[in-house]
């Protein structure tokens, strides 16, 4: 994610602000890529705290707009965790605007979101023919890390949600395509098989042992869209995490130079070295503060190969080329 400029003085603004640092209302513009210190702002501003600009006075953002079913209000802590939900599928659309993806120039249907808040049952989460639905509730520390424990993830975000369900979506929007399926098939498998079957599989049975010679998390190896899913996330975890690193304006002896851009990168290769380097040296640093890895995984050649193969059609993907 970039840094970026105020538009009314000095200093920077951080992708989530409101006002600059004197206080004034500002907005991000996700198709200029920068902020404006003018209306319209979106609707959800004071509901959620989005702060993207709108087409017009009184209408939803881009990102807003998607969102479909937002949770009952009733439900305890469901508008402030509806907003951090928010939150992280703006930061989600607007990387994977980087690539395109759901901007004007994007030819291809949106997704639409379910927000959903978890009442005596929870929520699944997940993807169906453009739709996806997410948990609000999954921003809640305690529970997140109560999941994360009994699921055995070594780590469990909305981000990480959102990059995930999304990339399915995107499965079935390239899926439409001629070209992609045999591709895909040859890489991840064929996602024909029983899905049902091959998660009761998985979570009676647990992964292969061989697993992380092929997988990147012992989910992506229940069935070949769950690969995908995990593939195409940590390919914007990757991606983004050098990308927000570039514009932190810190430097490491393998970036090729000043001002590179992770998201222009066409060489997957040389992206996931510079990503895997960089990571090893950021949990060194985590370490120092008793925390967890930011990037707790080890890429195997195989798992190197699906990234690359996501990079090239997530990269020309939305644009039909």
């Amino acid at each position: 994610m970039r840094v970026f400029a105020n538009p009314v003085g000095g200093g920077s603004l951080w992708f989530d602000n409101l006002a600059t640092a004197d206080g004034t209302p500002v907005a991000y513009d996700p198709q200029a890529r920068a902020f404006l210190p003018m209306p319209p702002f979106c609707a959800n501003r004071d509901v959620i705290g989005c702060n993207w600009i709108a087409p017009e006075e009184g209408a939803f953002c881009r990102s807003c707009a998607m969102t479909a079913l937002a949770p009952d209000p009733s439900i305890p802590n469901a508008i402030p965790n509806w907003a951090k939900t928010e939150a992280a599928k703006r930061w989600v659309l607007d990387n994977l605007g980087r690539w395109h993806w759901f901007r004007p120039e994007d030819p291809g249907a949106r997704p639409v979101f379910h927000m959903l808040a978890e009442g005596p049952t929870p929520v699944p989460m997940g993807h169906a023919e453009g739709v996806v639905t997410i948990s609000v509730e999954e921003v809640d520390p305690v529970l997140v890390a109560t999941r994360r424990e009994a699921l055995q993830e070594p780590y469990r975000t909305m981000i990480g949600h959102m990059r995930h369900e999304i990339a399915h979506m995107l499965w079935w929007r390239l899926s439409l395509r001629n070209d992609f399926l045999d591709a895909f098939r040859a890489m991840f498998g064929d996602e024909r098989i029983d899905y049902r079957a091959s998660l009761q599989y998985y979570f009676e049975n647990g992964p292969p042992p061989e697993w992380r010679q092929y997988y990147l998390t012992t989910y992506a190896s229940s069935h070949p869209h769950e690969d995908w899913a995990e593939t195409a996330a940590h390919l914007l975890h990757l991606t983004d995490i050098t990308d927000s690193f570039v514009a932190s304006g810190l430097s490491m002896p393998q970036l090729p130079h000043a001002g590179w851009d992770p998201y222009s990168e066409p060489d997957p290769d040389r992206l996931i070295h510079i990503a895997a380097s960089l990571s090893v040296g950021v949990n060194h640093v985590n370490r120092s503060m008793g925390l967890p890895d930011l990037y707790p995984f080890v890429l195997s050649n195989h798992a190197r190969h699906k990234l690359a193969f996501v990079h090239g059609w997530l990269r020309r993907g939305a644009q039909g080329r």
